[in-house]
């Protein structure tokens, strides 16, 4: 577990905690503009973000948890699904608008795929790459969030 975190989230987090975010439109003529701002869109402030592109058909992305990092995850173009596990529940969201994407927290188990052709998931992470941050096993997450099917 990363230092400084005194619970597991992988024990207390629930699919159920995870929840769409619509972001505000600012329609014109022209084209729109959506805004991200670090003063409350998210509970973290944005310490990194990434994206992923040109992913070849029937490819899969994800397959990891994190013990601390929270992420928000948004089709700026196409769509894809987005599987999230806590242990006991699954459950799939589709992104397919530019506006709402998907908030993640710590401990969720996260799987995605069915990209369209051409489709571009954006990220915005809590916390700066760090790979002792990952679960990459799912037996070690299964271990991890037995508590919830007891």
């Amino acid at each position: 577990m990363k230092q400084g975190c005194d619970i597991d989230a992988h024990a207390t987090s629930r699919v159920s905690d995870c929840r769409m975010v619509v972001l505000p439109v600012h329609a014109h003529e022209n084209g729109n503009l959506s805004v991200v701002e670090n003063s409350g869109t998210f509970p973290f402030a944005v310490q990194r973000v990434y994206y992923m592109y040109d992913i070849p058909g029937g490819a899969d992305r994800g397959g990891h948890s994190h013990y601390h990092c929270w992420r928000y995850l948004l089709a700026v173009s196409g769509s894809f699904d987005v599987t999230l596990d806590d242990g006991a529940e699954k459950k799939t969201f589709t992104l397919n608008r530019s506006n709402a994407g998907l908030l993640i927290t710590p401990g969720i188990w996260l799987t995605m795929d069915n990209f369209s052709s051409g489709s571009v998931c954006l990220a915005l992470a809590s916390d700066l790459y760090d790979p002792d941050d990952y679960v990459r096993d799912y037996g070690k997450f299964l271990d991890l969030t037995a508590s919830k099917r007891r």
